[in-house]
C-alpha cells in the first residue's frame, strides 16, 4: 500500500514538472505580451517584430491566408539574413565572444519564429523547401578550436542564455520527464487492464497478456510522440510517416495479418486451450502453445505440427477434450442364432460393475442394426473424458471374454454364392433342336396322309 502511494505521488510530481517546463519554455519572458494580444507591423509585414512570442505570432498568423503567410515568411527571411551579416561581420572583426553568443541567440530566435511561419504557410498548400534548406545551411555553429579561450567564453555564454543551453536544458528535462511518467502511467494502465481481465475467468493467460501488452505499448508510444515534441520537433510529419509505413507493411504481409486476426478470433471465442486435444485443419493431437499467429500441436505420435491461426479459424474446429464427460460408442455384432436378451444383459452387466463408467447419465444398451452377418447392438456408456481409451479398450476385451463363455457368437462377414451347372444348361439347349425335327417330321406325315 505504501509502494503505491509513493508511485502515484512521483507519478503527479512528475506530470506536474513537465507541465509546468512545457509552460516555462514556451512563455519564459513573453507572460507580459501574452496579456495583451498586439498586431506589431513592420513595413508590410504584420508580424515580423523580433520579440513577439510564439503564441502571439501564431493567433496572427492563424486567419492570413498563403499569398500573405509567403510575404510574413520573406520579411522573417530578411529579417535573418541581416543576422547572418551581423554575425559573419562580427568574427571577421574578432567581436567578443559575449557580442558573438548574444547575435547566435538571437539568430536562434529569429529562426524559432520563421519556423513556426513556415508551418503555418505548408498546412495552408505553401512551399517551405528553400526556406527550410537556408535555415539549415545558416544555422550550423562555427567554431575555432584553436581560440579555447573565445570558444569557452561563447559557449559558456550559450549555456547561460535562455534560448540557448537553458531553454535546451528545460526541454531535456521535459523529454525525460514525460517519458518516465508515460513509462509509469503504461505500468499502471496495464496492471488495472490485468485485474479486470483476471475477473473474467474465461479469459485464457494469453489473452490477459496481449491486452495488457497492447495497452502499455501504446501508452509508451503515445509518450515517445509527446516527448520529443517537448524537443520542439514537428511529430506530424513523424506519424504520417508511421502511417505510410505501416500501410505498406500491412499490404506486403497480409497473410500474416489474417493469422493474425484470426488468432485474437481464436483468444476471444476460446474453441480450445492449451492442453486441449483438437481436430482441426486435417491435424489432430493436443495442444501445446499459442501465439497470436500460430498454434503449436503434438500429435499422437508426438510430432510437433505449426498450423498457421488462419487455417483453423476457417476450417471446422473440434474440441475433443471440451466436455468434461464424453459418450463411449462401441457397436458388437452377434449371429442370427444367438440370444439377443442374454447378450444385452452381458454388456449392461459388464458396464454397471465397471468402475471408470458413470451412472449419470444412465449407459444405453439396443439393438441397433440388422446387418447382412450380424445382429448389431450398440452399447453407450458414459465416462470421463479422460478415461475414454481406457473403457473402449476394457470393454472390448471382457465383451468378447463374456460372449464366448456364454456361447455367443460373433460371426466373420459371411456372402452365399449360388453357382448354375454349365453343362445342365448346355444340355437344355441341345436338346431343343432335336425337337424342333421331330415335330417338322410328324407335320409331314399328317400332310401326306391328308392327300
Amino acid at each position: 500500500m505504501l509502494e503505491r502511494r509513493l508511485m502515484s505521488k512521483l507519478f503527479v510530481l512528475l506530470v506536474v514538472f513537465a507541465a509546468a517546463c512545457g509552460l516555462y519554455g514556451d512563455n519564459h519572458n513573453t507572460h507580459k505580451e501574452e496579456r495583451e494580444l498586439k498586431i506589431e507591423t513592420v513595413g508590410d509585414f504584420k508580424t515580423t517584430k523580433p520579440d513577439i512570442s510564439i503564441a502571439n505570432l501564431k493567433s496572427l498568423l492563424k486567419p492570413l491566408r498563403k499569398a500573405q503567410i509567403e510575404k510574413e515568411a520573406e520579411g522573417w527571411m530578411n529579417i535573418l539574413q541581416n543576422n547572418i551579416k551581423q554575425i559573419s561581420t562580427s568574427e571577421i572583426a574578432d567581436a567578443p565572444p559575449e557580442e558573438l553568443s548574444k547575435l547566435h541567440e538571437q539568430r536562434t530566435n529569429i529562426i524559432d519564429r520563421l519556423s513556426t511561419v513556415l508551418q503555418e504557410l505548408k498546412q495552408k498548400g505553401g512551399e517551405a523547401e528553400e526556406y527550410e534548406k537556408y535555415i539549415s545551411a545558416v544555422s550550423k555553429a562555427n567554431v575555432d578550436v584553436s581560440d579555447v579561450n573565445g570558444t569557452s567564453k561563447m559557449l559558456m555564454s550559450w549555456l547561460k542564455s535562455p534560448n540557448g543551453g537553458i531553454r535546451w536544458g528545460i526541454r531535456i528535462g521535459s523529454f525525460i520527464a514525460v517519458l518516465i511518467a508515460f513509462y509509469i502511467l503504461a505500468a499502471f494502465l496495464g496492471g488495472i487492464v490485468r485485474r479486470a481481465a483476471q475477473m473474467n475467468k474465461k479469459a485464457s493467460e494469453l489473452l490477459r497478456n496481449f491486452f495488457v501488452n497492447m495497452v502499455k505499448k501504446i501508452v509508451v508510444v503515445i509518450g515517445w510522440v509527446v516527448a520529443l515534441s517537448t524537443l520542439g520537433l514537428n511529430v506530424a510529419p513523424l506519424i504520417a510517416g508511421i502511417g505510410a509505413v505501416g500501410f505498406i507493411v500491412g499490404f506486403a504481409l497480409q497473410g500474416t495479418l489474417n493469422n493474425f486476426a484470426a488468432g485474437i478470433m481464436i483468444l476471444l471465442h476460446r474453441p480450445y486451450d492449451i492442453g486441449d486435444v483438437v481436430n482441426t485443419a486435417g491435424v489432430s493431437g493436443v495442444v501445446e502453445s499459442m501465439s497470436l499467429n500460430t498454434t503449436t500441436i503434438k500429435s499422437f505420435d508426438n510430432q510437433i505440427v505449426v498450423v498457421p491461426n488462419g487455417s483453423i479459424w476457417g476450417d471446422v474446429i473440434t474440441n475433443v477434450t471440451g466436455s468434461d464427460i464424453r459418450r463411449v460408442d462401441m457397436v458388437f455384432g452377434i449371429s442370427y442364432d444367438s440370444d439377443i436378451s442374454k447378450a444385452q444383459e452381458i454388456l449392461l452387466s459388464l458396464v454397471k460393475s465397471h468402475s471408470l463408467v458413470l451412472d449419470t447419465p444412465e449407459p444405453n444398451i439396443q439393438v441397433h442394426e440388422l446387418a447382412d452377418s450380424s445382429v448389431n447392438l450398440i452399447c453407450r456408456p458414459w465416462v470421463k473424458t479422460g478415461d475414454y481409451w481406457t473403457v473402449y479398450w476394457n470393454l472390448m476385451r471382457t465383451v468378447k471374454e463374456e460372449f464366448d463363455k456364454a456361447g455367443i457368437s460373433i460371426p466373420f462377414p459371411q456372402t452365399d454364392v449360388h453357382l448354375y451347372s454349365e453343362l445342365k444348361k448346355n444340355k437344355n439347349e441341345s436338346s431343343r433342336p432335336n425337337a424342333q425335327m421331330q415335330g417338322k417330321r410328324e407335320n409331314s406325315t399328317d400332310m401326306d396322309e391328308e392327300q
